[in-house]
């Protein structure tokens, strides 16, 4: 039986909260796409709800990065969603236009498919001291799977995008405010507070005025489907080499998917030299 791995609240009319919890780090994997399709479906057919928060049961990772000790014919063999994509693929683009405001509040570890979700959400803040985005597949031979390139380019210029995904770096909640990788890095402390008197805001208003206007940034800033499957596609060509298999087989035995050094760093730990 798959186990839930998102718990949804609802702490006020038209106002969502959807929390991560799939224990120890909150890696995604093929029930996490599941699951995240039935919530977009749902997003995506009730009419009440105007905004959606997505945060993280543990301090230390919002979501990890995809697991990847599953089996890579598992992932590419999972049947496609509505959109005609794979589903993580199907998931993301759908999220990005669905007709509710979408906030990723950011406290912990978001790399890899962690960061690729971030970047599909409307908006992101970020805890200061405890927020860290990246994209690190280059670092061990890989090609971000859902083009993490394409949102970044359109959110922080050509030149820094190519820094993130080609650097394959950590970027503590600061920096990535300075680069426009989130909306806001505000005091961990605050973080809560200040997110969740946003979503009320934004659920005191009326949905046909948020979602007309919402769709007219859409038109303007989203990259269109098609720019998406060719990155999966490569994604799996580049993970299948040798040189990429020896690289994670290293970070594994560093303590890859553990509460570990490795995970805690990994921007570090992919430039180290095996």
């Amino acid at each position: 039986m798959m186990s839930r791995q998102i718990e949804i609240s609802h702490p006020a009319p038209g106002y969502w909260r959807a929390t991560f919890c799939n224990p120890p780090i909150n890696l995604i994997d093929p029930d996490t796409i599941v699951q995240l399709g039935e919530l977009v479906t749902r997003l995506e057919s009730d009419h009440d709800i105007k905004v959606v928060v997505f945060d993280s049961a543990d301090p230390d990772f919002f979501l990890a990065h995809y697991d990847v000790l599953v089996d890579k014919a598992r992932t590419a063999a999972m049947p496609k969603g509505p959109t005609g994509m794979h589903p993580w693929l199907d998931v993301l683009a759908r999220l990005s236009r669905v007709p509710v405001v979408t906030i990723a509040s950011i406290r912990g570890r978001a790399r890899g498919a962690g960061s690729e979700f971030a970047l599909a959400c409307d908006m992101r803040f970020a805890s200061a001291e405890r927020a860290i985005l990246g994209q690190f597949e280059v670092g061990v031979g890989a090609v971000p799977g859902a083009n993490p390139m394409a949102r970044l380019a359109g959110l922080i210029g050509r030149g820094r995008a190519l820094e993130v995904v080609l650097g394959a770096d950590d970027f503590p909640g600061e920096l990535a405010e300075r680069y426009g990788y989130v909306n806001r890095a505000l005091p961990d402390a605050e973080l809560d507070a200040f997110v969740d008197s946003f979503a009320r805001r934004l659920a005191g208003f009326e949905k046909y005025a948020l979602m007309r206007t919402k769709g007219f940034v859409d038109q303007l800033s989203l990259p269109d489907d098609e720019v998406f499957p060719p990155a999966l596609d490569e994604f799996f060509v580049s993970t299948a080499r040798v040189e990429t298999r020896t690289r994670m087989a290293h970070l594994i035995e560093q303590g890859l998917q553990t509460r570990s050094d490795t995970e805690l760093n990994l921007g570090q730990q992919v430039a180290r030299r095996f």
